[in-house]
């Protein structure tokens, strides 16, 4: 079983920048994609970015794009999230899960929409103020 481990989160202002780790092990990049997702206070969970570490294929949620940028680091099995203009309303505990890369080939509604998904951490948490 996947097992991934998130780090970097933490309070930043309005307009700052955050980097988010996952650490994946028991992993093979061949066989999954890895994801984040977030939930903010009071909402559901969201997709915000996945990539297929053996392709380089990535997706990103409308609401980040142009401000989120996602990369793997294969040889220390990690997955790094790039947050830039960071707003309030990306504030949320952020997630890393992995996406068998089955139902990630034709396309990533499984990321968007979070299914499928294995090996949660357990979750950082992003603030940002106004």
């Amino acid at each position: 079983e996947v097992q991934l481990v998130e780090s970097g989160g933490g309070l930043v202002q309005a307009g700052g920048s955050l980097r988010l780790s996952c650490a994946a092990s028991r992993y093979t990049f061949d066989d999954y994609a890895i994801g984040w997702f977030r939930q903010a206070p009071g909402k559901e969970r969201e997709g915000v970015s996945c990539i297929s570490s053996s392709d380089g294929r990535t997706w990103f949620a409308d609401s980040v794009k142009g401000r989120f940028t996602i990369s793997s680091e294969n040889a220390k099995n990690t997955v790094y999230l790039e947050m830039n203009s960071l707003k309030p309303e990306d504030t949320a505990v952020y997630y890393c899960a992995a996406v068998p890369v089955y139902y990630t080939a034709k396309n990533w509604a499984a990321c968007q929409y979070g299914l499928y998904l294995e090996g949660w951490g357990q979750g950082t948490l992003v603030t940002v103020s106004t």
